[in-house]
C-alpha cells in the first residue's frame, strides 16, 4: 500500500493549541469562631471531673474529593504527510511554492525546513559560498526557513519538513526519506515523482 497519498494539495493538518486546565484552587478549611462554651455541671465534691482528651483537629476534605486536572492529550507520533506531484527538474519550483503557502497560511518561517536530495537549494548553495560556519549559523539561529541537504545530519527537527526529490540515487533517496520524517515534528511535504517515492518506501531499498 504507497505511503504517500497522491494529492497535490497540501491539506496541512495542525493541531490547535489544546486548552490545559487550570489546577484546583484549595480552598483552606475555616477555622471555627471562639464562642462561648457550655457551662460546667456542678458536680459533688470529691467526684472525679471528666477527663478532657485533645481537641479534634478540625475537619478534613476527604481524599479523592478534590478534582484532578486531566493529563494533556499527546501529540501524534507520527507527521501529517502530503504528496505534491513534481518532476526531478521542477521539485524545486514545487517545494518554494509548498513554502510560499506555508507563509501565506500564517506558518513562522522558524518552523519550515526544506531538504534536498540532488543539488542544494540556491539558497544553500549561496550561503555555503561564505563558509560553513556562517552557514550553520543561521540554522543554529533557528529564525528563518532554513535549506540544507538531505543527508545533513546536522539538520534538527522542525514542525514543518519539505523534501525536494531533485535527484539522488534510488538507495540514498530511500534512506534519506525516513529520516526526513523522523525531523517532521507535525507536516512531511514531498515533492517529486509519486510512483519512484511509494515504490523506493515500499520496496525498503
Amino acid at each position: 500500500m504507497p505511503l504517500f497519498p497522491e494529492e497535490p494539495q497540501i491539506h496541512e493538518s495542525v493541531p490547535g493549541p489544546r486548552a490545559t486546565p487550570a489546577a484546583g484552587r484549595t480552598v483552606p478549611t475555616p477555622r471555627p469562631v471562639p464562642g462561648p462554651g457550655p457551662r460546667p455541671v456542678p458536680r459533688r465534691p470529691g467526684t472525679p471531673g471528666p477527663n478532657r482528651g485533645p481537641a479534634a483537629p478540625p475537619s478534613q476534605r476527604a481524599a479523592g474529593d478534590a478534582a484532578k486536572p486531566a493529563p494533556p492529550a499527546k501529540a501524534p507520533s507520527t507527521p501529517q504527510i502530503q504528496l505534491i506531484p513534481a518532476s526531478v527538474q521542477g521539485a524545486l519550483d514545487a517545494a518554494d511554492e509548498a513554502v510560499d503557502l506555508l507563509l501565506d497560511s500564517g506558518r513562522a518561517p522558524s518552523d519550515i525546513l526544506v531538504l534536498t536530495t540532488g543539488d542544494q537549494h540556491p539558497w544553500a548553495a549561496h550561503e555555503l559560498s561564505f563558509g560553513e560556519d556562517s552557514y550553520w549559523a543561521q540554522h543554529d539561529a533557528g529564525d528563518d526557513v532554513f535549506y540544507a541537504d538531505i543527508e545533513a545530519s546536522r539538520a534538527q527537527s522542525r514542525p514543518v519538513v519539505v523534501v525536494a526529490v531533485n535527484g539522488g540515487a534510488d538507495a540514498s533517496v530511500a534512506r534519506a526519506l525516513p529520516g526526513a520524517m523522523a525531523r517532521a515534528k507535525v507536516l512531511l511535504i514531498v515533492c517529486g515523482d509519486p510512483q519512484r517515492i511509494n515504490s523506493l518506501m515500499t520496496a525498503g531499498v
